[in-house]
């Protein structure tokens, strides 16, 4: 059987070292949209070294992607890549991450859920360096065809939105250039940037990364609700329920709550089509 749930649950951490410094932020910054207005001091703090603050869903390219290709890498998991969406990301953070640094990372299979039709696999990284935690992270992957081992069904999480109007609503526009820029921080899957590939997938041409827009909408809400305190962000989790293209429009709603914001994510140029769903940022 392609996944042995018992097997995989018991595997060894896989274990690695990871370094970053001030151009691996910059560029992950500038593939969120970051710069506009270059001159602006508020976008300043994510574009020049001398002022330079740290997005915390850099966590999710630090090290470019150990964790989910190392975790289907897991013993006991033998799955088609072409099978595998990414379902959903979440991560905590322990304190601010630092613009230079060099961490201890393991990565493992947390959990396994039985949907079916489906299989999610759940990949947690744990970020370590010299000072301690640093950040876990959830990669949730989603497999097609892969279900019906016997496994736990596993937890439905659903966000209720309020029903009241949103405190804030921010329309951010991706840039027709911003998957091959984003695609620098790591994820050099061709669907993002090969129209053939794409045509292949069954879309009419290269969609934007899940996690770029992702951080977008993280941006967003640490540049408004936040007031651009990026230490004030304690977790952050999303599903991806939509996609999202090049040239398109991200409109991004947010309900204030006590320590939390709740986001609502959709693609403006198609009727709203939601992007990202159940999300939220815990903060300070």
């Amino acid at each position: 059987m392609p996944i042995d749930a018992a097997r995989a649950l018991a595997a060894d951490p896989r274990k690695g070292e990871i370094a970053w410094g001030h151009k691996d932020i910059q560029l992950y910054h500038l593939g969120l949209g970051a710069g506009r207005p270059a001159t602006d001091p508020d976008e300043l703090r994510y574009t020049l070294e001398s002022k330079l603050h740290v997005l915390p869903s850099f966590a999710t390219v630090a090290g470019a992607g150990m964790a989910m290709m190392g975790g289907l890498a897991a013993p006991g998991i033998d799955v088609n890549l072409a099978n595998v969406l990414h379902g959903g990301q979440s991560i905590e953070l322990h304190r601010p991450i630092p613009v230079k640094g060099q961490a201890s990372s393991s990565a493992r299979v947390a959990a396994l859920y039985d949907k079916g039709k489906a299989a999610v696999i759940v990949l947690r990284t744990e970020v370590e360096d010299a000072d301690g935690p640093l950040w876990t992270s959830d990669a949730q992957i989603f497999v097609r065809g892969e279900g019906g081992f016997g496994g736990e069904r596993g937890p439905s999480v659903t966000e209720q939105l309020p029903e009241r109007a949103p405190d804030r609503t921010e329309d951010r526009p991706i840039r027709e250039e911003q998957a091959l820029l984003y695609r620098l921080s790591g994820d050099w899957n061709p669907l993002h940037a090969d129209p053939d590939f794409a045509k292949t997938a069954g879309f009419d041409r290269p969609i934007l990364h899940g996690l770029c827009s992702y951080g977008m909408t993280l941006k967003a809400v640490v540049d408004t609700v936040l007031d651009g305190d990026v230490s004030r962000v304690r977790a952050y989790r999303t599903r991806f329920a939509g996609i999202v293209f090049p040239g398109e429009t991200l409109r991004i709603r947010m309900w204030q709550e006590p320590g939390r914001v709740q986001v609502s994510v959709t693609a403006v140029e198609r009727d709203e089509a939601p992007v990202l769903a159940d999300t939220v940022v815990e903060h300070a």
